[in-house]
């Protein structure tokens, strides 16, 4: 094998970057599911689950993504549970995105007008009804434009599962380097390839942004 990139290394990087989709797609699931349940409990009119949520977006928040993937690839090791360096990225990725998407969407739940919260009131709904059939409906439609944006953060921040092993665009890219030594040539591609995933996202969440204030005037 000669010194430089050939296509087998591009199919390598492509395999990464593929990797990096999944892994994305299962931090944006697992971290909408969980995110939803913490934007819940930041309204909750409990003042102990309110206290609850607040405690874990201030704790996740305030932690870097690289130590919780530490702790839950290597902190589990240490307590017998050894899981596949996807299961644990995973998992750090699930709990990092709950936290940002929890309190997204509950800034996003409140900026609904207080006069939809009393309009429903007056018709006698529950708070479960007010919820599911005034406020949330309306809550989706402001939150869509910062969460798409999210997702950017999130396709980037996987760059960091290449610490405890996972081989997705980062780490691809660094097994390349180790075999031909060219690092600005494997960097600049695994630029590219982030660009390529990143950039149609970006456009999508300033599109929608802008329809979402056409149609507040």
């Amino acid at each position: 094998m000669d010194g430089g990139l050939q296509a087998i290394h591009l199919q390598y990087l492509a395999f990464g970057a593929l990797w990096t989709v999944c892994l994305s797609l299962i931090a944006f699931v697992g971290g909408s599911i969980a995110g939803g349940l913490v934007a819940l409990a930041r309204i909750s009119p409990n003042r102990l689950v309110r206290w609850a949520a607040i405690a874990w977006i201030q704790l996740i928040q305030g932690t870097p993504l690289l130590v919780v993937l530490f702790l839950s690839y290597f902190g589990l090791s240490i307590a017998g549970l050894e899981l596949p360096a996807l299961v644990a990225a995973g998992i750090a990725m699930v709990v990092y995105v709950s936290a940002y998407l929890g309190e997204i969407w509950r800034g996003c739940i409140e900026a609904v007008p207080r006069t939809q919260w009393e309009a429903a009131e007056c018709l006698a709904m529950s708070r479960t009804q007010r919820m599911r059939l005034v406020i949330l409906p309306q809550a989706v439609r402001i939150a869509t434009p910062p969460t798409v944006g999210f997702m950017v953060q999130i396709v980037k921040n996987t760059s960091l599962a290449s610490i405890v092993g996972f081989v997705e665009l980062v780490r691809s890219g660094q097994l390349i380097n180790n075999s031909i030594f060219q690092p600005f040539q494997v960097y600049l591609l695994i630029a590219v390839f982030y660009f390529a995933l990143c950039y149609p996202l970006s456009v999508w969440s300033r599109r929608l942004e802008q329809r979402l204030n056409f149609a507040k005037t």
